[in-house]
């Protein structure tokens, strides 16, 4: 339990700096590249999700063997075949996927996103430049993988970290030097995303075994991805699905906003989307510890570190989101110094930071079924969710625009959350589910919620920027207490760390 402590923590306080710093450097890029080009951020954080297509589930299945390998449970000859089967996967896909996109660069310049300002040869070229920093990125997923499934989230924590600053701050550096320019961004972007594999990539040939300990020849076969092509193929179907959920209302809407209406968009989502990143530290560290557990049949321990970790998610993420919605014109007047964005676009970021709090922790049954190698019931109402997502977003989209997307993705993630999450556990857990639900979410809930509510009513009337960034930070302050209080992990190990 001490080695998932220290990784969830390494692994959030990464995750915080990096959520942090890419949050409040967003307006710093609107002001010097201007709303339009920005747009062509947004754009590329976008199909950063879309490649994840691409995975075919072999990340996530690349961690859970490297969680059966350091468990007994398989052997040295078999894992290395299996990593070189999927690096030939990899190689072959990343190829594909970046030469697509640089191929319709033309096209998705001149047909797709609508620029009005912005020269359309930079554009196009902007684009490519795009196609290999997402192959690049995409491609480090095998390694991460490895990592994680080696639980080495403190390395990669402090990766993840230098990252995020060469990325964010270290252009603001090269465009002092060659110029605030979309082109000279992006360039940078690319030479972060080299050396970001490159890292990765050496790490994780640490964690492989060593060739002395092998009993016979490796080789160089698509053969043994035939033993895990089930689960595999129900990551790809979850992952798939999971990309349609959450970037396609981000795809339709890049084809009907302006670039430059799509920047403030992607602004308030990216914002939004900083709560799910809140819940990631957690995800990656159980779900090796989970799958270990089960592959020892420690159930009890799996499901204690299950409604522990719930609570800890509750209590993070979901402060942040409901913190969000109720003060999102106050925080993006804070955060932009703008006041019609502000009040054009709060609502937006209202009906995503509500969804994202939701989704945090509809995501923790799939946890669970990943221990267990068995996806059937998430696969099932992930169908079922994304027939009724994308067309719902495609009519409310078209009709209302990035508040019609909002509405739609707030409402359909609540409906999962209320029917199928309690179907899952029933399923699996029988006389789980509504001690789950009660003690380990809504117990955390609902106090901090009915206290930001009831505290939002004395927040008119501060017209002050620094007086308003003060208010909130007090208040988000007196949630996170109130939702620490109310979990029983987190105060029971508060408790014990005062009494050290």
């Amino acid at each position: 339990m001490t080695a998932l402590r220290n990784n969830i923590l390494a692994s959030y306080a990464s995750q915080i700096y990096v959520a942090l710093l890419s949050i409040l450097i967003l307006p710093v890029y609107i002001e010097l590249l201007g709303s339009e080009a920005y747009g062509l951020v947004g754009f590329f954080t976008m199909l950063q999700a879309w490649f994840a297509l691409l995975d075919l589930g072999l990340s996530p299945t690349i961690s859970r063997e490297m969680a059966r390998y350091r468990g007994g449970k398989l052997s040295a000859e078999d894992f290395l075949r299996l990593y070189r089967a999927l690096l030939l996967i990899f190689l072959s896909l990343g190829i594909l996927g970046g030469g697509g996109v640089w191929y319709f660069s033309f096209e998705l310049a001149t047909s797709w996103l609508n620029p009005e300002n912005l020269n359309k040869i930079d554009v196009i070229f902007v684009i490519q430049i795009i196609a290999f920093c997402v192959a690049f990125r995409w491609m480090a997923g095998l390694f991460r993988g490895i990592l994680i499934g080696a639980e080495r989230l403190t390395n990669l924590s402090l990766i993840n970290a230098t990252i995020a600053t060469l990325r964010f701050l270290g252009v603001i550096v090269t465009m002092y030097i060659w110029g605030a320019d979309i082109v000279v961004f992006f360039w940078h972007q690319l030479a972060v995303a080299v050396l970001e594999i490159l890292i990765i990539f050496m790490l994780s040939r640490v964690e492989l075994p060593a060739a002395v300990n092998l009993n016979g020849p490796i080789g160089w076969s698509f053969r043994p991805i035939k033993s895990v092509l089930k689960f595999s193929l129900g990551i790809a179907l979850t992952a798939t699905i999971w990309v349609m959920v959450t970037q396609v209302d981000k795809l339709i809407l890049s084809g009907i906003l302006s670039l430059e209406d799509y920047g403030y968009f992607s602004l308030c989502v990216i914002f939004a989307a900083g709560i799910l990143t809140l819940s990631t530290p957690v995800s990656a560290a159980i779900m090796p510890k989970m799958a270990n557990l089960f592959a020892r049949s420690e159930v009890s321990k799996m499901t204690d570190v299950y409604r522990n970790c719930t609570q800890l998610v509750s209590v993070i993420a979901g402060t942040a989101a409901v913190f969000i919605a109720i003060y999102s014109e106050e925080i993006l007047y804070v955060w932009t110094g703008d006041i019609n964005v502000a009040e054009n676009y709060s609502l937006v970021l209202t009906l995503y930071s509500a969804g994202y709090g939701i989704l945090a922790v509809s995501a923790f049954p799939y946890y669970l079924q990943y221990a267990m190698g068995n996806l059937k019931y998430h696969v099932i109402g992930n169908v079922g969710t994304i027939l009724v997502f994308i067309p719902s977003i495609v009519i409310a989209s078209t009709s209302y625009g990035a508040v019609g997307a909002g509405w739609v993705w707030l409402t359909v993630h609540s409906i999962y959350f209320l029917f199928w999450v309690g179907y899952i556990h029933r399923k699996i857990l029988p006389g789980f589910h509504i001690g789950w639900l009660f003690n380990d979410v809504l117990r955390i809930y609902c106090p901090m919620s009915f206290a930001g509510i009831l505290l939002s009513v004395t927040v008119s009337g501060i017209e002050s920027r620094w007086a308003l960034l003060f208010y909130l930070a007090m208040v988000g302050f007196l949630m996170i207490l109130i939702s620490a209080i109310s979990s029983t992990f987190v105060r029971r190990a508060l408790i014990l760390k005062f009494d050290c």
